[in-house]
């Protein structure tokens, strides 16, 4: 086996004072935590990319867990490219989120990009105790500018007291099942993304199904929590639909 292994931890606790600590913020190799200025109530950290990557063979681990009373915002400095590599293994990007009881997660990282001749398969799998909050950005943008996309396959996985609300899946590019540049899936798009928002008040008046705009859709998931799914022709437009649903969905 070869690649680079790299771990990040972040746990999140209430500090007693109306605020947030971060009693654990450990990182290394690639992966850099630095903590923000957040809110009053709030403790903000950047995921900072020390080195390219992830590369073929490369295994990058994020962990993630905010106890009961405290807040935390977890974003990153730049889109993460994934590139090819020496060794021709997969790269491996698995992410592992834990929100208690009365604890609330923001994960925005910024886009990954699947650059040509790369292969990876990313993770993501939340937790959440009932009563927790999440809401999670994910954003995929298939190749560089003018480039081909190289094979990209993400999984998402969310559940709320042990009950799996979502558990989707997709591959992309060279190698992928056939139909995913489909009229079923991308459509020829080359940006794609989801945003889960899980909110405890969801489950009694939970949102309604529609769509929004021309290429993204708002849908309830099984208990407290709701599901955008978007496609766009590049990143920017992406985010901008992402943005615009997270505004609708904070008035409710």
């Amino acid at each position: 086996m070869g690649g680079v292994r790299a771990l990040a931890r972040i746990a999140a606790t209430a500090d007693g004072r109306g605020g947030t600590a971060l009693p654990v913020l450990e990182s290394d190799g690639p992966l850099a935590l630095r903590r923000t200025r957040g809110a009053a109530d709030e403790a903000r950290v950047l995921l900072v990319g020390a080195m390219s990557g992830p590369l073929g063979g490369d295994r990058f681990t994020v962990e993630a867990e905010v106890a009961s009373g405290a807040r935390l915002s977890v974003g990153s400095a730049a889109a993460t490219i994934a590139l090819p590599g020496q060794i021709k293994d997969a790269a491996h990007y698995d992410v592992g989120l834990d929100v208690a009881e009365g604890g609330e997660l923001h994960w925005l990282p910024e886009p990954l990009i699947s650059a040509r001749g790369s292969d990876l398969y990313v993770t993501t799998r939340a937790d959440l105790a009932p009563g927790a909050r999440l809401v999670l950005r994910e954003e995929q943008v298939l190749g560089r500018a003018g480039e081909e996309p190289g094979r990209l396959t993400s999984r998402l996985v969310v559940r709320v007291g042990g009950r799996a609300v979502l558990d989707q899946e997709l591959a992309c590019g060279p190698g992928a099942p056939g139909g995913w540049d489909g009229p079923a899936v991308l459509a020829g798009h080359r940006a794609v993304g989801q945003l889960i928002v899980v909110r405890p008040e969801f489950a009694t008046y939970p949102v309604g199904p529609q769509n929004l705009g021309e290429h993204a859709a708002l849908v309830p998931l099984a208990g407290p929590a709701a599901l955008v799914s978007a496609v766009a022709p590049d990143g920017l437009r992406l985010r901008r639909a992402l943005d615009e649903a997270l505004a609708l969905l904070q008035l409710r």
